[in-house]
């Protein structure tokens, strides 16, 4: 089920918060957007603790915020910008572990995840591509709730 969207839209709202993140350690600013199945768009950005571990990456930020505001809703899209100390030069890629969480809340040959640059300079990729072959809730129990 594709949901049409505008990208240079949810690309803007992760481009102007990106300000917000939080990199004392690494300067690598990192912001997203993501649009869920009920037409609500969340922000994230990365934050950074002292105990590396305890920080966060921008992507699950913004997918924990909208699903805290309505588990029901389907992951659609996420866009994702960054570079050091918020100068955006080239594509930001999500990491392994919030592919994995993009993959928990929707479908993966469904999910668009944008790396912008700007809203004009851009690369889309589904979920799938970037995660192929994944592990995801559909696979742990056939009697699951759990429906992507």
């Amino acid at each position: 089920m594709a949901i049409d969207f505008d990208r240079k839209k949810l690309i803007q709202k992760a481009l102007d918060n990106i300000s917000h993140a939080y990199a004392p350690y690494s300067h690598f600013h990192v912001s997203a957007a993501v649009l869920m199945s009920d037409g609500k768009v969340y922000t994230g950005v990365n934050v950074e603790n002292a105990s590396y571990p305890a920080g966060i990456c921008a992507e699950r930020n913004a997918i924990f915020h909208a699903i805290a505001q309505d588990k029901a809703a389907k992951l659609v899209a996420v866009a994702i910008v960054g570079g050091p100390d918020g100068k955006i030069r080239d594509y930001c890629a999500p990491c392994g572990v919030c592919r994995q969480v993009m993959r928990e809340f929707g479908k993966p040959e469904e999910i668009k995840v944008i790396m912008g640059k700007s809203t004009e300079d851009f690369k889309e990729m589904t979920l799938a591509e970037l995660l192929p072959m994944s592990f995801g809730p559909d696979f742990l129990n056939e009697h699951s709730s759990i429906t992507t």
